[in-house]
């Protein structure tokens, strides 16, 4: 549970606060509101102080909320200012007398308006359009790529005699895909997919990388 504090500021406010409340006492008094209605007064301009300065803190342009805090600061101060000989308390003045006696309403009136002022409300998100989703990442460029061109096969020997089998043709050997071309065409055929839904085909893929058709036929052997 956290304490309070007291400290210079507190006792002076509360030093003030007293003498504030018996000045207002007293006027009120001598403006012919006896009994409990002269303490009444005091509470009254304190409470209006208070509304008003709470409804500042929440929304500081409240130009309302600055009005009534005047006004409650004018009644307080001038009660101070009265008191203090330059207002025989004996001979109040008929125009100070109706002043204290409407104050009540007044201070009602704004209470009630300090307290069911509207206030600010929320903006709402605004809707998301085309124009405001971010733009596609561009494409990244194709890497450089070295193709390797498989070596050619040496001719076939002439047969040494007309009745001697011909010696069967040796196996080309399997186009070597470099790695760097193979993860290019990994990531082609995977936008594909992405994009149709379907798995790329040699003949696009051949389109797209821009080599012979072996070359392509092994990369899509490779990626299946």
């Amino acid at each position: 549970m956290s304490r309070i504090r007291i400290d210079a500021v507190l006792v002076q406010a509360v030093i003030a606060g007293a003498l504030s409340f018996a000045h207002l006492h007293d006027l009120a008094a001598a403006a012919g509101q006896d009994g409990w209605k002269a303490w009444a007064y005091p509470v009254s301009v304190d409470l209006l102080l208070v509304a008003a300065w709470r409804r500042m803190r929440t929304t500081a342009d409240n130009r309302a909320a600055w009005a009534w805090f005047i006004i409650a600061l004018a009644a307080s101060l001038g009660a101070n200012i009265a008191t203090a000989g330059l207002l025989d308390l004996n001979d109040v003045p008929a125009w100070l007398r109706i002043l204290v006696a409407g104050w009540p309403a007044l201070a009602f009136l704004g209470g009630t308006l300090l307290v069911h002022s509207p206030t600010t409300a929320p903006t709402e998100p605004q809707p998301v359009t085309a124009a405001t989703l971010p733009a596609p990442p561009e494409p990244e460029p194709a890497p450089d790529v070295t193709v390797e061109r498989t070596p050619e096969l040496p001719p076939a020997p002439a047969p040494a005699e007309a009745t001697a089998p011909a010696p069967a043709p040796e196996p080309a050997p399997a186009s070597t895909v470099p790695p760097a071309l193979l993860d290019h065409a990994r990531k082609l055929a995977d936008s594909h997919q992405a994009t149709t839904g379907s798995r790329i085909d040699s003949a696009t893929l051949r389109a797209r990388l821009g080599v012979p058709a072996p070359l392509a036929d092994a990369i899509t052997a490779q990626l299946a």
